[in-house]
């Protein structure tokens, strides 16, 4: 049995992971430390994090601060359970996927040079728990364009932005989803998991 590839992503609720508007502050929780959810779903956050022992980054979220912001976290939270999740980045594999760095500088992580399709499918192959990868848009497009995400998990937040990106960027040819679940939650959250359909 292979390893699933999970992407998991903050959305609008019009469809957008991106907004046009760089400056809007439109996610009940933005990484900082005005954290906007309820206590369920900071619960099933972490229990997410339970299924994977691999992170897929793309080089840009890894050089923007992404494996730096959660390690740090992870030392400033050390006991409490809504932040187990960063100890679980830290503890992960990471594999970040790009050909323009010589060498990784982080810890628990790989580089790895060769095509998107062969890397990660190798990764599926391997054994153990689940794959997770959590963009940049254009990161995140490019594994759906290929056919790699086996699970999309999608954080709605209760804010229309307008316009913006989208990882479904490739429109032309449709992507026809199966629901695997939806749940809502008292802070507005609504999370929806689709597996491609057959």
């Amino acid at each position: 049995m292979t390893r699933k590839l999970i992407l998991q992503m903050q959305m609008s609720v019009d469809g957008y992971v991106s907004p046009a508007d760089g400056n809007l502050d439109w996610q009940l929780w933005g990484w900082g430390d005005r954290w906007g959810w309820d206590d369920k779903l900071k619960r099933d956050f972490n229990a997410v994090f339970e299924g994977i022992d691999t992170i897929l980054l793309s080089r840009l979220v890894a050089q923007e601060g992404y494996l730096d912001h959660w390690g740090r976290a992870a030392k400033r939270f050390p006991a409490n359970p809504h932040y187990a999740f960063a100890q679980k980045i830290v503890d992960a594999r990471k594999v970040v996927l790009t050909d323009k760095l010589e060498s990784s500088r982080w810890e628990r992580t790989v580089i790895a040079r060769g095509g998107m399709a062969d890397e990660v499918n190798a990764l599926k192959r391997e054994t153990g728990k689940d794959i997770i990868t959590i963009g940049g848009v254009g990161f995140a497009s490019a594994l759906v364009a290929a056919g790699l995400v086996d699970e999309f998990q999608f954080f709605v937040n209760p804010t229309a932005v307008g316009a913006g990106r989208s990882v479904f960027h490739d429109t032309h040819k449709g992507h026809r989803l199966r629901l695997l679940g939806s749940t809502a939650y008292e802070s507005g959250m609504v999370v929806n998991r689709y597996a491609p359909a057959a």
